[in-house]
């Protein structure tokens, strides 16, 4: 087409830099050959878009149905009749299993065989693949697109998008499918035809959610490449929900890479998950009551959600309250029977006699609430008993010290 730039100047220029802010404060950047050049160059800042991007419609009348091609890059949208209706890419073919992608990434040039694979090697990551990338203006506003194959790439979008075969064959056609927030933000209209500015018209087939933080649509390897989209640049990475490290990423994909995670929901979980199970109970000074029982009850005081009952049970089992204080064959001391190591890390001053004693009962049973109480007893239900199975890592000893916990709650109801 007389407006496509030369073989040259696309290989020279291949796409146009732009930056999309990102709901999680990331930034993502498509690159181009100005952000390859000698480290030493200084990458200047991207202008900012307006933080309320014109619609499609709005920046040029739409004009009535056309027949014939149109020219220029102010032409608004149009539509054209659709021909016969023929059969779907992957009709009633087998169903596709979605594994969307955890970890986005734009990387400053093509990613080479050798870095791909050393992604494929990061821990937690289950899948890697790298696609073509570039941008193209519509009656100037910036269009992030990805072009991939159909076949590859469908089952990196969310389940109810690789189950469209209209999506995937409207990309065999040459057609462009819309991010659904894309096609809203910007006006475009399933079915009308878009001018790219000194391009080809380009026919919206579909709109879906991609789940692509900063992409605003697909087009098809073929025309990907027509268009002088960058190739290589795009690496989505599947794996478990909040498990790819983003900082590993980065670090093969080198200076001037751009990273966004898209299971953000499911790492604040996460983190939020690790900090109830490590975080440190409330300090209390139990002092030194004068029995076992107030011992029992002021050191659960330590663990919101701990009964006393759960420590004395495990006071009773591991050395009948003070009776058998070890050594035992493993090499546990105390009345709570800690090992040595494990009393490095969670040995407390219980009565505030400026030391942290493994023999003495008001320094143990303090300990043993910490100890629980890191590992989520205080949580509960299943988190208890996991708790209580890594003080002792036996079922057996578990049910035992429930049983034992439940004959106290009765007897001291």
């Amino acid at each position: 087409m007389s407006g496509l730039p030369s073989f040259r100047a696309v290989m020279l220029m291949v796409v146009a830099v732009l930056t999309v802010t990102v709901a999680t404060g990331g930034v993502i950047v498509f690159l181009d050959g100005d952000l390859v050049r000698s480290t030493q160059e200084p990458v200047r800042e991207p202008t900012r878009r307006p933080s309320a991007a014109p619609r499609l419609d709005q920046l040029v009348p739409t004009p009535g149905p056309t027949t014939g091609p149109t020219t220029g890059s102010t032409a608004g949208p149009t539509t054209e009749p659709v021909g016969e209706r023929t059969r779907e890419f992957g009709e009633g073919g087998p169903g596709v299993t979605a594994t969307p992608a955890r970890v986005f990434a734009i990387a400053p040039a093509e990613v080479p065989k050798r870095t791909r694979l050393r992604l494929g090697a990061l821990k937690h990551v289950e899948k890697v693949a790298v696609v073509d990338a570039g941008q193209v203006k519509v009656s100037g506003t910036p269009l992030n697109l990805l072009a991939v194959d159909p076949a590859h790439f469908r089952s990196w979008t969310p389940q109810a998008v690789a189950d469209q075969p209209a999506v995937w064959s409207a990309l065999s056609r040459g057609e462009l499918v819309a991010e659904s927030g894309a096609a809203r933000k910007y006006g475009m209209a399933p079915g009308a035809l878009y001018q790219v500015d000194g391009g080809p018209r380009l026919r919206v087939a579909a709109t879906a959610p991609l789940g692509l933080t900063g992409v605003d649509g697909l087009v098809g390897a073929d025309l990907g490449r027509s268009l002088g989209f960058a190739p290589g640049v795009a690496v989505l990475l599947h794996g478990k929900p909040g498990t790819i490290s983003e900082a590993g990423v980065r670090k093969l994909l080198g200076k001037g890479s751009q990273v966004v995670v898209l299971d953000a929901a499911a790492r604040t979980q996460k983190r939020r998950a690790t900090t109830d199970t490590s975080q440190k109970p409330r300090s209390v000074n139990v002092g030194r009551p004068g029995s076992y029982l107030d011992l029992y009850k002021l050191s659960a005081a330590r663990c919101p959600g701990l009964s006393w009952t759960v420590l004395a049970a495990i006071g009773q089992v591991e050395s009948g309250h003070g009776r058998n204080n070890g050594p035992s064959s493993a090499g546990a001391l105390g009345p709570m029977q800690f090992m040595p190591a494990t009393w490095k890390h969670y040995g407390v001053d219980g009565d505030g006699d400026g030391k942290a004693d493994i023999w003495s009962p008001y320094d143990a049973v303090p300990s043993a609430a910490g100890y629980l109480c890191a590992n989520g007893a205080g949580r509960g239900g299943e988190k208890l008993r996991k708790a209580i199975w890594f003080y002792n890592h036996s079922w057996d000893y578990v049910n035992k010290v429930m049983g034992i916990a439940e004959g106290y709650a009765r007897t001291y109801a």
